[in-house]
């Protein structure tokens, strides 16, 4: 994994979006106009869940308990077996569109990028356009697309651009331009198709909340990892913090006299169900407790590992409809790009390669569609080691059921907007409403607003 420079919008971004999420600490200076982050305020617990033993933070319902959401989530499994999800994967900084798809035969392209152009030749070409080829370290990538598994978006964004991080990826998130809309686009998608007791039909691989997941009225879940997670007793060692673990558990189940003692003994066995059903899970000597039909890379830091285990869930059975990570490193490449980018590119999508592997191995592939983004693209022109902040970036849909078709054709670098950026020939809210209406078979208005009015909806899936 490679560090990208952070330029001071995507610093403040990224302090602003931990302030929100660490109580007390007040919120670090920012520009006006700047949006809190979808789901700002929610509030958070954590439970248990048996069928899987990772331990969730759950947004949006403190009233239920452990068993509330064991019920619940037993039920959604068994509503609805073979639900489509989507996987959607953050390229977080603005990653460089015209070096994933490098336009090497544009005349122009050698001109903006005396560096860091790439030699064509130096990866394979793209057999929608051919004047593009794939970035040499977007192999695995390309490798899908020869399947006929990636829908290619060369040039997606929105107008007027906005080459703010924080912005354009609040833009993103919620699915509208608008700085003050607190609920995500898929949250909102929950909030109109999903359940009140299962907190799985959103769930975020990560610390924290991902605002795109932000619900109003459907509670949503984030976890780092179902290994993270262990139970000890102050002053207590083995072989005498088991059984007194145990013993604890069994006081949870008796009778209260009070609602005082009801309460403490409710988290006593919300705590023993914890104890009994993680071990399991968790596994032993730093090994999961699951296993997986394919080879992971060892590479990218938790990306791949946060993969095989939402894999591993979902063939658990686990009421996932949508699911969001984080992608390896940050793609805010100032400077050191050919580095940084060449080094994340191919941590990221070499561990998607897998998962997709490890989901048509599990025959799970027809019911899950993975979604690479970013907040916008590169600026055409370098900066000498790198490219500042642009427009129109690009984005993939990966899977068995997409239609493996270019959406939206690549512009050209010969008429470039005002501001000498990109142009785009498709928006974000289009493909969003293609998503709802084709994948998820909902009214795309009732999730994005004026959804109709972005472009024609592209055929998507197959």
């Amino acid at each position: 994994m490679a560090r990208s420079c952070s330029c001071n919008d995507f610093t403040r971004a990224q302090l602003l979006r931990r302030g929100v999420a660490a109580a007390g600490r007040g919120l670090p200076s920012i520009e006006p106009g700047m949006p809190l982050p979808a789901g700002t305020g929610m509030d958070r617990r954590s439970f248990l869940l048996r069928s899987a033993g990772a331990v969730l933070s759950v947004y949006g319902a403190s009233m239920l308990s452990p068993r509330h959401f064991e019920e619940g989530i037993a039920q959604a499994a068994a509503a609805a077996p073979n639900q489509p999800v989507l996987v959607s994967i953050f390229m977080e900084g603005g990653w460089d569109a015209l070096s994933v798809l490098a336009p090497v035969k544009d005349p122009q392209y050698k001109k903006l990028r005396p560096t860091l152009g790439l030699a064509e030749g130096s990866g394979k070409p793209f057999s929608e356009d051919e004047r593009l080829m794939w970035h040499p370290s977007a192999a695995a990538l390309a490798t899908l697309h020869d399947e006929g598994k990636v829908s290619v978006f060369p040039a997606i964004g929105y107008d007027p651009p906005d080459e703010s991080h924080f912005t354009s990826r609040h833009y993103w998130e919620v699915g509208k331009l608008d700085t003050s809309v607190r609920s995500g686009w898929m949250g909102r998608l929950l909030d109109l198709t999903g359940s009140p007791s299962n907190p799985l039909q959103g769930l975020s691989l990560d610390y924290s909340l991902a605002p795109a997941l932000a619900s109003t009225n459907m509670p949503v879940a984030a976890v780092s990892s179902p290994q993270d997670y262990s139970l000890w007793a102050y002053g207590l060692g083995e072989p005498i913090t088991a059984p007194a673990l145990q013993t604890y558990g069994q006081l949870g189940a008796l009778p209260a006299s009070s609602p005082a003692y009801a309460q403490a003994r409710a988290a006593s066995l919300d705590t023993s169900i914890i104890l009994d059903q993680l071990a399991p899970y968790v596994g032993k000597e730093g090994k999961p407790g699951y296993t997986s039909p394919v080879t992971y890379p060892t590479s990218g830091g938790q990306f791949p590992e946060r993969l095989a285990a939402l894999a591993a869930m979902l063939a658990g059975g686990l009421p996932i409809k949508c699911a969001s990570l984080n992608a390896v490193g940050g793609y805010d490449t100032h400077s050191d790009e050919a580095n940084t980018l060449s080094t994340n590119l191919g941590q990221t999508v070499e561990s998607v390669l897998a998962f997709q592997r490890d989901l048509e191995a599990r025959k799970l592939a027809d019911r899950v569609l993975i979604q690479l983004w970013s907040e916008f693209g590169r600026r055409p022109q370098e900066n000498g080691s790198g490219t500042d902040h642009g427009a129109a970036g690009a984005a993939f849909l990966i899977g068995t059921r997409v239609a493996g078709k270019m959406v939206g054709e690549f512009p050209g670098l010969s008429k470039l907007d005002e501001n000498e950026n990109l142009v785009n020939t498709s928006d974000f809210r289009a493909m969003y409403s293609a998503l709802l209406e084709q994948w998820f078979q909902t009214e795309a208005s009732a999730v994005i607003p004026g959804a109709g009015s972005f472009g024609a909806v592209p055929k998507l899936i197959v």
